[in-house]
């Protein structure tokens, strides 16, 4: 029988549209090393990294993967008395800060701009913190690719909108102070530069041009992005009963709900971008609808609960 970390990541795991299998196969056990990571630290201050801006949307906006991932662990966590701090650039400040009022509890927020220069002054913020980051997770977040740019999975540029977060991951000079965690479901997101580079040129389109540079200590590969932050949630509470009850008092429906409410009717997240069609408000994350993520965070609850 598998562990309870074995078959959340199997859970949140699952394929949705196209094949992962050796992504997700590879990352395998990262899962409960990360959230032991987090659930053993007798002091965690949580940093979450959220938000792949869209220019291809109506209106140019961030995506709706990543933004539930950094609102369900947020709540959690802080729900648990572990201090959060959500992180993004300008292009998608707007829907990051509607997600962080959503919550029930208040969470500190870090905007930088696009620039190398913003990321590289917000890391010296972070280490010279009364209480510096311990963890940081991205979310869905854009690496820069083989060329030392972001790109979408059509390959196309994004680096004029945004920000080169990779700097809090890693830097030619500089080595990070925190434990890092990459989550993603695509090859170009934070993270995934952990990945043999043939995974990612054979099984991702475009993946010799895309394929993501940087890497983490953990690597979480999940069907959608958002499902891979639910499972950590979901293993962190499971690596610590004591805190369960608080870790998943709001990891339900209705937070599902009201996350994803706020980040579209307020931070006008977007969804279903593709080449030949705009992006649009809608309340939809990678094209399933709101129904299908429910059920994910229900499911993963459940496998803790019944563990328990």
């Amino acid at each position: 029988m598998p562990s309870v970390f074995g078959t959340l990541e199997a859970t949140a795991g699952r394929m949705v549209r196209r094949d992962i299998g050796r992504l997700v196969a590879f990352a395998r056990g990262n899962l409960e090393k990360a959230a032991r990571s987090i659930a053993e630290h007798p002091k965690p201050h949580v940093g979450i990294i959220a938000g792949f801006f869209v220019r291809h949307a109506e209106p140019p906006s961030p995506e709706t993967d990543g933004l539930n991932g950094l609102g369900q662990l947020a709540a959690g966590l802080a729900e648990a008395g572990i201090k959060v701090t959500a992180i993004s650039d300008a292009p998608c400040a707007k829907a990051v800060w509607a997600v962080t009022e959503a919550l029930p509890h208040k969470v500190a927020l870090e905007i930088v701009s696009v620039s190398a220069q913003s990321v590289r002054q917000l890391r010296r913020k972070l280490e010279e913190d009364e209480t510096p980051i311990t963890h940081l997770i991205a979310i869905e977040r854009c690496s820069l690719g083989s060329d030392g740019k972001p790109h979408r999975e059509h390959g196309w540029d994004i680096s004029g909108d945004t920000a080169p977060l990779d700097y809090l991951f890693e830097d030619d000079d500089w080595k990070a102070p925190w434990r890092t965690i990459g989550i993603g479901d695509g090859g170009n997101e934070i993270g995934m530069g952990l990945l043999p580079a043939d995974i990612v040129k054979n099984d991702i389109p475009n993946g010799a041009l895309i394929a993501a540079r940087t890497g983490a200590d953990f690597l979480i590969v999940s069907g959608v992005a958002n499902w891979g932050a639910y499972a950590l949630l979901a293993a962190i509470a499971a690596a610590r009963p004591d805190l369960a009850p608080a870790l998943l008092k709001h990891f339900n429906g209705k937070t599902e709900h009201d996350i994803l409410e706020a980040a579209v009717n307020i931070g006008q997240a977007i969804d279903d971008s593709r080449v030949d069609r705009l992006g649009q408000l809608q309340m939809t994350i990678d094209r399933l609808p709101l129904e299908e993520h429910v059920a994910m965070v229900e499911e993963l609850a459940a496998i803790v609960r019944m563990r328990a």
